[in-house]
C-alpha cells in the first residue's frame, strides 16, 4: 500500500503541475480564453470515452501494469508539452496527460480493492484520496516557484516546469514493477460462477446511482468553488492572497478527514456518510453566497473541506462493497465517468447561471443539486446491501 501511495503521489503531482502551467504556455503563445477551454477540455475527452472500456479491461486482467502505462503516459505527456509551439500541440499533450490520468485512477482504485482486505477499504481509499489531495497541493505550488524562479521567460520558465513534471512521472515508472500480488480476500461465496455484469446492469443495483451522482457532484462543487471563490473575494474586498489561503485551507481539512475515515465509518454507515457529506456541503456552498467576511468564510470553506472530504473516498469503497468482486474494476471506471461529465457540464451549467443571476444563483443551485443527492443516498440506503 505504501509503495502505491508513493506512486499515486509522483504520478498525480506530475499531473498536478502540468494542468496550471500548460495554461500559462497558452498565454505565451498568444492563446486567448477559448484557447485556454479548448486545452483543458482536451483532458476530460479520452477519460469520458474510455473509462468504463478500461474498468472491464482491468476486471478481466490485472489493474498493476496500467498504472506503468499511466507513469508511461504522464511522462510522454511532460515532454510533449515541453515541445508544444501551438495551441492544437497543447491540447494533444494535455489529452494524453488525462489517459494517463485515467490509467492511474481506475487501476489504482481497483487494486486497493484486491490488494487490501473489506474490512480496510474504507481506510485505504482515504488514505489514498488523501495522497490526491496532497498531490493537488504540491503540484501547483511547485508550479509556481519553477515560473516563479525563471523570471519573465514564460516559454523558458513552462518548458522547465513540463520537464520536471515528467522527470517526477519517471521515477514512478521505475518503481511500478509487481504491484499486483495475491488479493486479499477471496471472491465472496455469491460472487462465484455469476456472469461478470454490463455497466447498465452495474447502474441498476441499489445504492449505485446515487454513490455516481453524489462523486460527481462533490468533484464539480470544488472546481465549481476554486473557479468562483476569487470572483467571489473580489466583490467583497477579500485579497488574492486570502483567498488562495482559504483554497488551501479547505484541501488541508480535506486531507485530515480522509485519514481517519475509517474511524468515522465504525460509527456510522457508508451510505449514511455519504448522504450527511452531500446534505452539509450543500449546505456550505449555500452560506457562502452570504456576505460573510474572511474569518467566517473559512470556517465555512472548512466545513466543506472536511465534509466533502470523508464523501469522494466513501464513494468508492461503497460501490466496491456493493458490486461483485469480478466487476470491480468497471464500477470505478463508471464512476470516474461520471467524475468526468460532472466536471465538464456543471461548471458550464453553473457558469451559465452565474452570467444571468450571478454567482450567487449557480451556488445555489449547485447547493439544492447536492441536497437532491443527499435525499436520494438517503432512500437507496434504506435498500442497498452491504451498506454498513
Amino acid at each position: 500500500m505504501l509503495r502505491l501511495l508513493g506512486l499515486l503521489l509522483l504520478v498525480q503531482t506530475s499531473i498536478q503541475l502540468a494542468r496550471p502551467v500548460t495554461s500559462y504556455r497558452a498565454i505565451a503563445l498568444d492563446g486567448g480564453a477559448l484557447d485556454i477551454g479548448y486545452t483543458t477540455a482536451a483532458f476530460a475527452v479520452l477519460p469520458l470515452l474510455l473509462a468504463v472500456p478500461l474498468g472491464r479491461l482491468v476486471d478481466r486482467w490485472r489493474p498493476g501494469p496500467f498504472i506503468g502505462v499511466a507513469a508511461a503516459l504522464a511522462a510522454t505527456a511532460g515532454v510533449l508539452l515541453s515541445q508544444s509551439d501551438g495551441i492544437v500541440e497543447l491540447a494533444v499533450g494535455n489529452a494524453v496527460l488525462g489517459l494517463g490520468n485515467l490509467c492511474l485512477m481506475v487501476p489504482a482504485q481497483a487494486l486497493i480493492a484486491r490488494r487490501s482486505s473489506e474490512q480496510h477499504h474504507d481506510r485505504d481509499y482515504g488514505l489514498f484520496a488523501a495522497a490526491v489531495a496532497v498531490s493537488q497541493l504540491v503540484g501547483p505550488a511547485a508550479a509556481g516557484l519553477v515560473l516563479s524562479a525563471v523570471g519573465e521567460d514564460v516559454r523558458r520558465a513552462t518548458t522547465l516546469a513540463f520537464l520536471g513534471g515528467a522527470a517526477a512521472a519517471g521515477c514512478a515508472l521505475a518503481a511500478c514493477w509487481r504491484l499486483d500480488g495475491p488479493a486479499a480476500d477471496a471472491p465472496r461465496t455469491e460472487d462465484v460462477g455469476q456472469p461478470r455484469p454490463s455497466p447498465a446492469a452495474i447502474l441498476r443495483i441499489p445504492g449505485v446511482p446515487g454513490s455516481v451522482l453524489a462523486s460527481l457532484t462533490l468533484i464539480a462543487a470544488i472546481d465549481i468553488l476554486i473557479a468562483y471563490l476569487p470572483l467571489i473575494g473580489e466583490q467583497r474586498g477579500i485579497a488574492p492572497a486570502t483567498i488562495g489561503l482559504l483554497l488551501s485551507l479547505r484541501a488541508a481539512t480535506s486531507i485530515a478527514s480522509r485519514l481517519v475515515l475509517a474511524r468515522l465509518v465504525a460509527k456510522w454507515s457508508r451510505p449514511g456518510l455519504i448522504a450527511t457529506s452531500a446534505a452539509v456541503s450543500g449546505l456550505s456552498l449555500a452560506l457562502v453566497t452570504l456576505p460573510l467576511d474572511a474569518v467566517l468564510l473559512g470556517v465555512v470553506l472548512a466545513v466543506l473541506g472536511l465534509l466533502a472530504g470523508v464523501g469522494q473516498p466513501l464513494t468508492m469503497s461503497h460501490l466496491v462493497g456493493l458490486t461483485p468482486s469480478a466487476a470491480r474494476g468497471t464500477a470505478l471506471g463508471l464512476r470516474f465517468t461520471g467524475n468526468r461529465a460532472g466536471q465538464a457540464v456543471l461548471p458550464l451549467a453553473a457558469g451559465a447561471v452565474a452570467a444571468d443571476a450571478g454567482v450567487s444563483a449557480a451556488f445555489l443551485v449547485l447547493a439544492a443539486l447536492l441536497g437532491g443527492c443527499a435525499l436520494i443516498l438517503r432512500r437507496e440506503g434504506r435498500v442497498a446491501p452491504g451498506s454498513a
